[in-house]
């Protein structure tokens, strides 16, 4: 049990420290990154930089592989999932992430930061993927 709970715990742990120390989880610095004509914040473009370099080398590390170390088989993407279902989800997360300056990793490290803003902002993630789920079972 612990070995399946520890591996996910500990990258989410992880990702969320670095979520926090690379400023991700201050919406202004994600709407200053989108602010090219204005007072433009670089900040995200090293924190996207880093895990370009962290995924390159893993990446590398995964072609030698038979399997993961935690899981029976590797779970990669293939063109054959590029739907526009997906296509629409894309740019309605864009949007999101650029009005609330969020997304859900930054928002879930956010409540130790800022909870109050951090609430506000899942519940209205929460509810948008409920309102899918809704309208996904109408149609």
């Amino acid at each position: 049990m612990i070995g399946r709970i520890l591996p996910p715990l500990l990258s989410g742990t992880l990702f969320g420290a670095g979520l926090a120390l690379g400023g991700m989880t201050n919406p202004a610095r994600v709407r200053g990154f989108l602010d090219l004509f204005g007072d433009w914040d670089p900040t995200l473009a090293f924190v996207m930089g880093g895990a370009v370099i962290v995924m390159a080398i893993a990446w590398r590390f995964q072609s030698g592989m038979k399997q993961p170390l935690f899981a029976p088989k590797f779970a990669l993407p293939d063109r054959s999932d590029l739907t526009s279902r997906l296509v629409i989800g894309s740019l309605l997360f864009g949007v999101g992430w650029g009005v609330a300056g969020l997304c859900p990793g930054p928002g879930i490290a956010a409540l130790v930061v800022e909870p109050s803003s951090a609430v506000i902002f899942l519940a209205a993630m929460f509810a948008g993927m409920g309102l899918v789920r809704i309208f996904e079972k109408a149609a």
